[in-house]
């Protein structure tokens, strides 16, 4: 008779999201993943095939979960300069008070695990959604005449994108208002 699965595997996959965000891929150890999903290491293995599995599904889990909430402001209602700006805001305070001073794992990721086969595409997956929500809100807002109709779009939404992952990787490194205060104010001039 098979035994049944004593855990929720979306609750595990939650939970490892969490001690990668934290900790990262390489100093996440499998005890890590045991002690915070509260299996024993052979439950771990029987249910993903390893470390890797695990972080490729926390990486999704992560896409759906939490950059659907940028993507969500961005395709909102509203002025889409103020979208913008309310996307940019929602990033710099989320970088500002965590704690723990996680960043952005996707970001973290790329820094960590540059084009991996694995991570790499689906890194790329979540910033090509975040590109084209910004680009989106950026045509409507030429549209509008909120920004430039000189402004090239793709290259405007690159450039938040790029600013969004700057602020979360400086805020792990120096998380003072003072220093990330200004900068959304300073993106939304330069569109």
């Amino acid at each position: 008779m098979a035994r049944t699965k004593s855990f929720d595997p979306d609750d595990a996959v939650a939970k490892a999201m969490e001690v990668f965000w934290r900790k990262g891929y390489a100093r996440t150890t499998p005890q890590d993943l045991v002690d915070a999903i509260g299996i024993g290491r052979g439950s771990l293995y029987n249910a993903f095939a390893g470390k890797r599995d695990l972080f490729e599904r926390a990486l999704r889990r992560y896409q759906a979960t939490e950059t659907v909430r940028l993507i969500d402001l961005l395709d909102g209602p509203g002025s889409p300069r103020e979208r913008v700006r309310a996307a940019l805001a929602m990033v710099l305070d989320a970088a500002c008070t965590d704690s723990d001073q996680r960043g952005c794992l996707a970001t973290n990721t790329a820094v960590e695990l540059g084009d991996d086969e694995t991570a790499g595409p689906l890194v790329r997956r979540i910033f090509d959604r975040q590109h084209d929500a910004f680009r989106g809100a950026i045509e409507e807002g030429q549209r509008a005449g909120e920004f430039g109709a000189d402004l090239d779009p793709h290259d405007a939404a690159n450039f938040l994108l790029t600013t969004i992952n700057g602020m979360r990787v400086l805020a792990k490194a120096d998380p003072r208002p003072d220093r990330l205060a200004g900068l959304v104010d300073t993106a939304l001039r330069a569109l």
